[in-house]
């Protein structure tokens, strides 16, 4: 666009007022000012805009397919300062959050409880997914926000919720039972070890666990989330891996016993995280704000 857009601004005003005299009164500037960037504009385009007449002025065949336009493009704008002012006003906003499916259900969920009270105009999206692929996005700055394991790095804000206790359960039945038929009192080597798959970030911690204290599970067996990884132990089907914490209750009615370890795994750092270069929302800051 080569005019000036205060140009097309007075133009516009000009065409529906029909009288220079009133745009002028409009735009608070002087009639001449008026006259003389319609003059302008004419002379820019090499058209004519306006018929003058004793009157007022009326448009031309040419002047009115500009006013088209023009008419057009300011009550787009004006719709967008209302729609602005609407969501400023309103609290509207989008809040993006990547979170595991356990960490989504103990942990997410009673934040958002409250978050959403506080603050019905924010759309909430939520990418439930490996805490591994919730790190890349971030990065990617492709979400706000993630509920994640301490990350590893100093790229991330991290806003602590606590700290998680990797456990191993089953029930007395079947530890009865493999007792019974096993002759080896090396829990690994002879149970049904329950893991989450080989993409979990938990897997790969548990991992990391046996190698360094040197297990070597004979059976594994892999289940896609936590809560199937509770209930199969729960059926008497092997020895799960799990997080104390969304077992309490299992563990104080005694469907579920804890394996005692020898060396316990180290507890594990959990929260909220977001990237040191990303771009804070207005639903960001108050999601922040609401958390702390």
């Amino acid at each position: 666009m080569d005019q000036n857009l205060s140009l097309y601004y007075i133009f516009n005003c000009v065409a529906e007022a029909g009288n220079i005299s009133h745009a002028a009164k409009q735009l608070f500037i002087s009639q001449p000012a008026v006259s003389k960037s319609i003059q302008s504009l004419e002379e820019n385009l090499k058209i004519t805009l306006f018929l003058r007449s004793s009157r007022g002025v009326k448009l031309t065949e040419e002047g009115k397919l500009l006013y088209e336009y023009t008419k057009s493009a300011f009550d787009t704008l004006t719709r967008g300062e209302e729609n602005l002012k609407q969501i400023h006003e309103l609290g509207i906003g989008h809040l993006r959050i990547g979170v595991s499916t356990t960490l989504c259900k103990y942990l997410l969920l009673p934040y958002l409880n409250g978050f959403v009270k506080e603050n019905p105009h924010i759309k909430i999206t939520i990418e439930n997914q490996s805490s591994s692929h919730t790190i890349k996005q971030l990065e990617n700055n492709t979400l706000d926000i993630g509920l994640v394991v301490k990350p590893n790095t100093d790229a991330f804000y991290f806003y602590s919720l606590g700290e998680i206790e990797d456990i191993f359960v089953t029930t007395h039945t079947y530890l009865n039972n493999l007792q019974l038929r096993e002759n080896n009192t090396d829990i690994f080597s002879s149970a049904n070890i329950m893991l989450l798959d080989e993409e979990n970030i938990t897997r790969k911690y548990i991992e990391d666990y046996f190698k360094v204290n040197s297990i070597e599970p004979k059976h594994i067996l892999e289940i896609s989330n936590m809560d199937l990884l509770i209930e199969f132990a729960k059926t008497s089907l092997g020895v799960a891996c799990v997080i104390k914490a969304f077992v309490e209750k299992e563990l104080l009615d005694g469907s579920l016993i804890q394996i005692p370890l020898r060396t316990p795994v180290n507890k594990r750092e959990v929260g909220f995280s977001y990237s040191k270069n990303a771009f804070l929302s207005d639903s960001m800051l108050k999601f922040m704000q609401f958390i702390r």
